[in-house]
């Protein structure tokens, strides 16, 4: 499973980086991003949920 956000859509509001740290970040740009290749098999839940909880939907799993 891999994360992905589009950089051109994030808002850099915080919300997937408080809800999954060990899979997203604030890049230099202060937008987030998934600091992992893969999402660990243990975060999976988390990292969904933050997707999911992306006000602007700028987050991408792929399975």
């Amino acid at each position: 499973m891999k994360a992905i956000v589009d950089q051109d859509t994030c808002i850099s509001c915080g919300m997937c980086v408080s809800i999954c740290p060990e899979v997203y970040e604030f890049n230099e740009n202060e937008k987030a991003c998934a600091h992992v290749d893969t999402v660990p098999t243990d975060c999976e839940d988390s990292a969904k949920e933050a997707r999911d909880s992306c006000p602007v939907d700028a987050i991408d799993i792929k399975e």
